[in-house]
C-alpha cells in the first residue's frame, strides 16, 4: 500500500497558473457581462460617495506609458475607496478641442486643408477626437480600469460646452475679461497664442549683442544688451535701475553710460582694455532722457524698472513693449511708450519693419546684426545658450507679440488673494504641492484666454463694423449658449449674425446694430478647468468639490490651476478637497523617453508580453510621488515579484480546496502558531491600511511582497505543511491551520486586489461558494482589523522562537554542506540553552519545536552559552509517509514502514 496516498496533499489540478495574456481579456468580458461599475455602485447604495474626478486626456492618438500609469494609478485608489466602503462613482473625460487634435488633423489632411471652410476642418477634428476616444476606452479598459466607460464626458459635447459658456458668463458678469493689444506667448509655427500652461523651458542658443544708442541731446550713447535683436525695430525705450549706480565711460574719445556693477564683465567680454571712469551717478537720473533707436531712427526713451538684471549684461535693458510681458507693463503701462509689434502670425516682419519685410525673425537676427555693424554701433556678438520658451505641442520656440487678445484679470476682485486663501482649504499630496501652485498662482500674470484656432468653443465676442469695439457681455454669451446646447457650438460657424445675436442687440459702445462675428476660440485650459461645471455638478452620481483631483505634477499650473480659478470665482472655492500628484517616467537610466532614444514602453506591449497586471504591479513597488523609471528589464523583475505572488496565492487556495465555513476552529482552540500567525496577519492589515489611507503604494506593495514571499512562503507556511498533508483529513491540528490560512487569503486577495486586479478576481472564482458573496472581488469589505486576535504575550514569545529558529537553520545549511543531511527532517536538533528564561520558554513550546524547526527530533539541554545549537542523524527509521524519523517506525505490523504518529492519523481516517 502506498501511504502517501493518504496524504492530504493540495489539489494539483487547481488551474490558479499563470497565463496573464490569454486569461486578462476573458475576466474583462466577464466583467462587461456584468456590467461591473454599475454592479459595484448598487453594492454601495446608501453609502457616503468618494468622487475622484478624471482629469481630461487628450484624444489624439493611442495611450503612451504615461497615460497608463495615470489611469493605474487613479484605479487603484479607486478600489481601494470602494473596499473600504465608499460608493465610487468613475466618469471618465477626454479633452478634444484645441491644438494638439487640429494639428494633428491638418497634418493629415496636409495640402487639403488649405481649401477647406473651417466648418469642414470641424467636422474632420469632431471625427477625429471621436475615434480616438473609442481607441483609448478601449485601451485603458485593457489596463483594468473600471469606470462608467458608456457615459464617459468629452469636451466636445454639447451640454458640455454649455456649461462652459455658463463659467465664462459669470467671469464676464464680475468683470473679470478685458481685451487689450499686448505681447502674448505666440506660437508662429502653429499660429496661435499660448497660455503659460502650454510653454515648455528649454535649452535654446541665442545670439548675445551688445549695442550703443547715441543719446539725443548729447554726443553720449547708452549701451544695451540683448538676447533678441530681432527685436530692435520695435525698440520705443531703454529701462535702466533705479536703485543702481551708472557710469559714464571715456572709451577712445567716446562716452558710454552702463552700470557701475557690470563694468569689469562688461569690458571683459568684449575685450574693453583702455577706458576711464568719468562720473558716477544714479540711475534714476536718467529717467526721461532720450536715446536714438539706430534702425528705425525712432525716438528711445529712457524708464525706470526694477526688473533690469543685474547679472548679465550692462543694465541698460532695450524695451520694445510690443515684445515683451515686463517691457509692456513698464514701458506702456506706466511710461506710455508706443507698442510696436511689426510681426504677422507666421513669424515674419510685416511692411512696418521696412527693409526686413518678409523675413522670419529669427533668420532676421543675422541681417539685423550685419546692419547694426554696418552703422557702426556693434560693440560686439557672441551667442548664449540659455533657457528659452518653446510650445508645448509643436516644441519649436516661441516668441512675444503683441496682439489684440481677451484676458481674465488675476487681481481683479482681489482674485489672486482668494486663490492663495482657498489654496490652504485643500489637503495637497505630497505636501509640496502647496507651495507649488501657491508659487505659480503667485506669479502667474493675466490669462489669456482666446486663441486663433478652428477647433474650439468659440468666444460669442461680435465687432461693430461702425466704431470697431469688440462687444462680449452676459448677454451674448446667455443667447448662444441656449443655441450650443441644441445645437453644439458649430452653429457659430454655420449661422449667421442675425440669428446669434440676442434681438434688438445693439454695439455697447456706439450703439449700431452692424456687427460681425469673431472667431477667437477659448484656451482649452477653460474648456477643461470648467469640467467641475460641466461634469461634477451636472451629474447626480457625482459631487462637487470633487473628494479628489490626481494628475501628474506638471498640472500644479495646468489642470488644477485652471480649475481653481475658474471655480473659486464661479463657486468661491475650490473644485477639490484633496490633490494627489504623481511623478513623471524615465527609462532605466533616468532618462526621458524618446522614441529616437528607442527607450520607449508601450503599455499595450507589456499587456500582451507579460500582462496588465505586471505593468500595475511595477507601478505599485514604484514611489510615485517622484519620477520613476521603467524599463523591460525592470518590468522582468516584477514578473519574478509576481511568480511569488501568485505562487503564495495559489498555495493558500490548494490548501482550502476541502475547507468551508463550517469547519472554521474558533480562536480560542487554534494551536498556538496558528494564533501567532493569525495575530501577525492583524499587524499586516493594520499597517497596509495606513499605507493606503496615505495613497503610499509602494509601501503596501514592500509589505505584502515580503508577506508573501518571507513571512509566510518561508515561515508559516513552511512550519505547517506537515500538519495539512499529514495529519487527518478532519483533525483540529489539521483544521486550525487551515482556519487561519482562510483568513490570509481573503484578506491577502481584497488588500492586493487595488494592484494585480484580475489575479485576485481569478482567485477569488475559486473560493469556496459560502466565502465568495459577490459577483467579483471588488465588491468585497476591507479585511477587519481584529485587535482581539493579537495576544501581544504570544507574539513576544514567537518572536524569540523565530530568533532561535533563524538559528537552527543556519546550522542545518551548514549541516546540509557538510553532507551530513539532506533534508531538514533528516536531522536531530540538541539545543543547548545557557539563558534560563529562554530555556523556559522553550520548553513551554517543546512540543511545537519539531514543527518549528521542521526537523524529526528536537532535545533540549542547559548549556554554558546563550544559545548552542548541535546537528546530529535523526534517530530511527524514516517514515514513508511523512518523511520524519522515529524510533518506532516500522513497529505496527498492519502499517508496514509507518511511524506512530501517521498510525494514528491513518486509524482515525478508517473509522
Amino acid at each position: 500500500m502506498d501511504y502517501r496516498e493518504t496524504l492530504n496533499l493540495p489539489n494539483t489540478a487547481f488551474p490558479m497558473r499563470a497565463n496573464l495574456v490569454e486569461k486578462e481579456p476573458q475576466i474583462l468580458e466577464r466583467w462587461k457581462r456584468i456590467d461591473i461599475h454599475r454592479y459595484i455602485l448598487k453594492t454601495r447604495e446608501n453609502r457616503p460617495a468618494f468622487v475622484l474626478h478624471d482629469g481630461p486626456p487628450y484624444a489624439n492618438g493611442a495611450i503612451h506609458i504615461g497615460t497608463a500609469m495615470n489611469k493605474i494609478l487613479k484605479d487603484m485608489v479607486m478600489r481601494y475607496k470602494t473596499l473600504r466602503g465608499f460608493k465610487v462613482p468613475y466618469v471618465p473625460g477626454w479633452d478634444t478641442h484645441g491644438l494638439p487634435i487640429e494639428h494633428r488633423v491638418t497634418s493629415m489632411l496636409k495640402e487639403k486643408v488649405e481649401k477647406m471652410t473651417p466648418q469642414e476642418i470641424r467636422r474632420e477634428c469632431e471625427k477625429f477626437a471621436k475615434e480616438q476616444i473609442e481607441i483609448q476606452k478601449r485601451q485603458f479598459q485593457r489596463l483594468g480600469v473600471i469606470g462608467d466607460w458608456e457615459n464617459y464626458y468629452a469636451t466636445l459635447e454639447p451640454e458640455y460646452e454649455y456649461r462652459v459658456y455658463t463659467v465664462l458668463k459669470k467671469f464676464v458678469e464680475d468683470g473679470y475679461v478685458y481685451r487689450e493689444k499686448k505681447p502674448v506667448l505666440w506660437c508662429f509655427t502653429c499660429g496661435t497664442a499660448l497660455a503659460q500652461a502650454e510653454i515648455e523651458y528649454r535649452d535654446h542658443v541665442s545670439p548675445s549683442i551688445y549695442v550703443k544708442f547715441k543719446m539725443k541731446d548729447s554726443d553720449e550713447y547708452i549701451v544695451i544688451w540683448t538676447t533678441t535683436p530681432w527685436t530692435l525695430p520695435a525698440n520705443t525705450g531703454i529701462a535702466v535701475h533705479p536703485e543702481e549706480t551708472y557710469v559714464r565711460l571715456n572709451v577712445d574719445s567716446e562716452i558710454w553710460i552702463i552700470a557701475e556693477r557690470l563694468l569689469e564683465q562688461f569690458a571683459s567680454e568684449i575685450g574693453l582694455k583702455h577706458y576711464s571712469v568719468l562720473e558716477k551717478f544714479s540711475g534714476r537720473l536718467l529717467e526721461g532722457r532720450i536715446a536714438i533707436s539706430p534702425l528705425s531712427q525712432r525716438d528711445s526713451r529712457i524708464i525706470l524698472a526694477d526688473f533690469v538684471d543685474m547679472e548679465t549684461g550692462t543694465g541698460c535693458v532695450h524695451v520694445a513693449p510690443g515684445h515683451g510681458e515686463e517691457d509692456y507693463e513698464y514701458g506702456y503701462k506706466i511710461y506710455k511708450l508706443d507698442v510696436l509689434s511689426p510681426v504677422d502670425e507666421k513669424g515674419r516682419f510685416t511692411g512696418e519693419a521696412g527693409k526686413y519685410e518678409g523675413l522670419n525673425v529669427f533668420d532676421a537676427n543675422k541681417i539685423i546684426m550685419e546692419d547694426l555693424k554696418s552703422l557702426g554701433v556693434l560693440l560686439h556678438a557672441s551667442t548664449i545658450t540659455h533657457s528659452y520658451p518653446h510650445c508645448w505641442r509643436c516644441k519649436n520656440p516661441v516668441i512675444f507679440r503683441a496682439t489684440e487678445q481677451w484676458f481674465i484679470s488675476i487681481d481683479k476682485n482681489d482674485l489672486r488673494k482668494k486663490l492663495l486663501e482657498q489654496i490652504d482649504m485643500v489637503e495637497w499630496i505630497p505636501d509640496w504641492g502647496k507651495n507649488r501652485i501657491a508659487a505659480m498662482i503667485e506669479e502667474r500674470p493675466d490669462w489669456c484666454i482666446s486663441r486663433q484656432r478652428v477647433w474650439g468653443i468659440p468666444i460669442p465676442a461680435f465687432r461693430c463694423k461702425s466704431c470697431g469695439h469688440v462687444n462680449l457681455d452676459p448677454q451674448l454669451i446667455e443667447h448662444f449658449a441656449s443655441i450650443v446646447r441644441q445645437k453644439g457650438t458649430n452653429a457659430w460657424f454655420e449661422t449667421s449674425e442675425k440669428e446669434l445675436l440676442p434681438d434688438g442687440y445693439a454695439c455697447k459702445n456706439c450703439g449700431s446694430n452692424d456687427l460681425e462675428k469673431t472667431y477667437d476660440t477659448l484656451d482649452v485650459w477653460i474648456d477643461s478647468g470648467a469640467s467641475f461645471e460641466a461634469v461634477l455638478n451636472a451629474r447626480p452620481e457625482l459631487t462637487f468639490p470633487a473628494d479628489m483631483y490626481l494628475e501628474g505634477s506638471d498640472q500644479h499650473r495646468g489642470w488644477f490651476n485652471s480649475s481653481l480659478v475658474l471655480s473659486v470665482v464661479k463657486h468661491g472655492q475650490p473644485p477639490y478637497r484633496t490633490v494627489l500628484t504623481h511623478g513623471f517616467i524615465k527609462d532605466e537610466e533616468g532618462k526621458k523617453m524618446s522614441k529616437s532614444l528607442g527607450n520607449v514602453v508601450d503599455p499595450l506591449e507589456v499587456c500582451s508580453k507579460y500582462g496588465a497586471d505586471v505593468l500595475r504591479l511595477w507601478l505599485a513597488s514604484s514611489d510615485y510621488f517622484n519620477d520613476i523609471r521603467i524599463s523591460y528589464n525592470i518590468l522582468k523583475q516584477q514578473v519574478e515579484v509576481y511568480k511569488k505572488i501568485r505562487n503564495t496565492i495559489r498555495y493558500l487556495l490548494g490548501n482550502l480546496y476541502d475547507f468551508t465555513p463550517k469547519d472554521v476552529v474558533p480562536y480560542e482552540k487554534l494551536l498556538p502558531v496558528d494564533k501567532w500567525a493569525l495575530g501577525r496577519l492583524q499587524q499586516i492589515i493594520k499597517t497596509v491600511t495606513e499605507a493606503y489611507e496615505s495613497y503610499e503604494i509602494s509601501k503596501v506593495y514592500n509589505i505584502l511582497v515580503k508577506y508573501c514571499s518571507v513571512e509566510l512562503s518561508a515561515v508559516y507556511l513552511d512550519i505547517v505543511k506537515d500538519r495539512l498533508y499529514v495529519e487527518g483529513k478532519n483533525s483540529l491540528k489539521r483544521r486550525s491551520a487551515q482556519t487561519v490560512l482562510r483568513e490570509i487569503l481573503r484578506s491577502l486577495l481584497i488588500m492586493l486586489s487595488p494592484i494585480i486586479t484580475f489575479t485576485c478576481e481569478e482567485a477569488y472564482s475559486h473560493l469556496c461558494s459560502e466565502d465568495r458573496r459577490f459577483e467579483t472581488i471588488h465588491a468585497e469589505s476591507w479585511p477587519e482589523y481584529r485587535k482581539d486576535w493579537i495576544d501581544e504575550r504570544l507574539m513576544q514569545d514567537f518572536e524569540k522562537l523565530f530568533e532561535v529558529r533563524d538559528i537552527a537553520l543556519k546550522s542545518l545549511e551548514d549541516a546540509r554542506q557538510a553532507d551530513l543531511i539532506g533534508h531538514s527532517l533528516d536531522a536531530k536538533l540538541t539545543l543547548k540553552i545557557g539563558d534560563e528564561k529562554l530555556f523556559s520558554l522553550l520548553q513551554k513550546y517543546r512540543d511545537v519545536l519539531e514543527e518549528i524547526f521542521i526537523v524529526s527530533q528536537v532535545e533540549l539541554e542547559k548549556g554554558e552559552e546563550r544559545i548552542q545549537v548541535l546537528v546530529s542523524k535523526a534517530e530511527g527509521q524514516k517514515c514513508e509517509r511523512c518523511w520524519k524519523y522515529h524510533p518506532l517506525t516500522n513497529s505496527d505490523g498492519r502499517f508496514p514502514g509507518i511511524c506512530p504518529r501517521c498510525v494514528s492519523v491513518l486509524e482515525g481516517e478508517r473509522k
